[in-house]
């Protein structure tokens, strides 16, 4: 099944959580990451940017892997190509996240299948941002 994935209710409810990992977040604005992490933090979540150089992103200190995470994390948000989506998905069952969400176009039903078996919810083919308006909380942003 290669369609998107998350249910209003399970999308409105991540996007009440207060931890995201976000992995491919990097210090270029022109990324799409980079102005959906922005967009997070303005909203009261706490954003950990997760890149290979573990670079710091917002003013946020930066971790290579989710496994450099010291505290529980909700959400991991993947910004990578569909073809390396599954890599972050196996991370983040390791670290015992609560969801992975898959950004837009990025797909990886097999890695999906993987978390939802692991007891994770799954979103996956949206964006939090583009989601907010419709099902976000209310009185934020």
């Amino acid at each position: 099944m290669d369609t998107p994935r998350g249910t209003d209710d399970e999308i409105a409810h991540l996007l009440r959580r207060p931890v995201w990992a976000v992995v491919g977040l990097t210090p270029n604005s022109r990324r799409p990451s980079y102005g959906v992490a922005r967009f997070l933090l303005d909203r009261g979540i706490t954003v950990i940017p997760v890149n290979p150089q573990g670079a710091s992103v917002h003013d946020l200190p930066g971790v290579r892997t989710l496994r450099e995470i010291d505290v529980p994390v909700d959400v991991v948000d993947i910004f990578r190509r569909s073809e390396m989506a599954g890599v972050d998905v196996d991370e983040a069952i390791a670290i015992g996240a609560a969801a992975v969400w898959l950004q837009l176009g990025v797909i990886d039903s097999a890695a999906a299948d993987r978390a939802e078996a692991a007891g994770l919810t799954v979103v996956m083919d949206h964006c939090p941002a583009s989601e907010w308006p419709r099902l976000g909380p209310t009185g934020s942003g």
